[in-house]
């Protein structure tokens, strides 16, 4: 059968760089182009040598995709990027999986608010769906199948990590009704540095961040109303998240601690049972044995998510730690993994990997 085309638009950033390592190894889907404005010309292998005998393709411009007949094209792209490039493509009847924050929120002014800029292609929010699969799969099928039995372009807005790390922890509790009402939900979480992109600023220079840990944007992160957006949907009703994340000295991975306060009368056996029937036929998500706490170097350079969960009978809360790659689930495999659904691949394809255990 032949593989399906396709290419990145901003394959020169960390999680473009990440996506074209994990298409060239890929069985159904070949990676015909990359584009980098800054790298534009130079040979993808000699700029990044890991690709070296894998690739001879050079980053190209934006125009010349044109040329090329493509299935999807992934975009690697800073926010607000994405407004300009996904329509036209969309119009080319080239499906779109966005990893920008462009067509996240269903409401546009949300967007304005909180990303600082107009939305110029609003028409677009309703058609986009939003790529989690655990929580959105048959959305995804949905998308699927209009694109092999109407030739209909799909649109998926691709999760951040923040948000992916959040919603696999507490979206089985709201779920099943069981947090107290009108009462926020807290969630502190840490991230490597990668999660700050590859553009040099003094926030990410190593004398930095090394040896230092900092809360950022507290109360004030763009991620905010992307993770009260999915708790809402989950709940049926309007949640609030108290959100804080922090920066520490790390490459890669992500730990997202959630604390949610509970309906009386629940125990851990009782907690045990939702997430586990929430969670047991998903491929990427682990639930670990009750009391155990994930740990981030466990599903480095994986699509893996693993959760660990502790019931405090002293505050009727509930404590769920989820670990995630920032650049893996939290980013390009969760995107390459959504590719798989819209194009009628079995999910897990190019996707199965086994963490690190030092």
């Amino acid at each position: 059968m032949d593989k399906y085309k396709v290419a990145i638009i901003g394959a020169a950033g960390y999680t473009g760089t990440e996506l074209v390592r994990l298409l060239l190894g890929h069985p159904s889907f070949e990676l015909v182009a990359a584009t980098s404005s800054s790298e534009n010309g130079q040979s993808i292998a000699q700029r990044f040598p890991a690709f070296m005998g894998h690739t001879d393709l050079t980053f190209t411009t934006v125009a010349e995709l044109e040329e090329l007949k493509l299935d999807a094209v992934f975009l690697a792209v800073p926010h607000t990027a994405a407004l300009d490039i996904a329509p036209h493509l969309l119009e080319m009847g080239i499906s779109v999986i966005d990893l920008s924050a462009d067509f996240r929120l269903k409401d546009a002014a949300v967007y304005e608010e909180w990303y600082k800029a107009k939305h110029s292609a609003p028409e677009l929010l309703a058609k986009a769906v939003y790529g989690l699969p655990e929580l959105y799969r048959l959305d995804l099928v949905r998308l699927a199948e209009l694109r092999a039995n109407n030739g209909e372009p799909a649109l998926v807005a691709c999760p951040g990590c923040y948000p992916t790390a959040s919603a696999l922890a507490v979206a089985p509790t709201l779920a099943a009704g069981a947090m107290m009402p009108r009462r926020p939900v807290v969630i502190n979480a840490v991230s490597g540095a990668s999660g700050m992109g590859r553009t040099a600023q003094e926030a990410s220079h190593f004398v930095t961040i090394n040896e230092d840990a900092r809360a950022y944007n507290v109360g004030t992160h763009r991620h905010i109303p992307e993770i009260e957006q999915t708790f809402s949907t989950e709940a049926r009703q309007p949640i609030t998240v108290q959100f804080t994340p922090v920066l520490i000295p790390m490459t890669r991975g992500l730990l997202a601690t959630a604390t949610i306060n509970l309906l009386p009368g629940l125990n851990k056996e009782v907690l045990e049972v939702i997430y586990s029937t929430a969670y047991s036929e998903e491929p990427f998500v682990k639930l670990l044995p009750y009391g155990k706490m994930p740990q981030t170097s466990h599903v480095s350079n994986t699509n893996q998510a693993q959760l660990g969960m502790f019931f405090d009978e002293h505050t009727d809360q509930l404590v769920v730690s989820c670990a995630i790659d920032n650049l893996g689930k939290g980013a390009s495999s969760q995107a390459l993994q959504c590719a798989n659904i819209i194009f009628g691949l079995p999910e897990t394809s190019g996707l199965i990997s086994i963490g690190s255990v030092i």
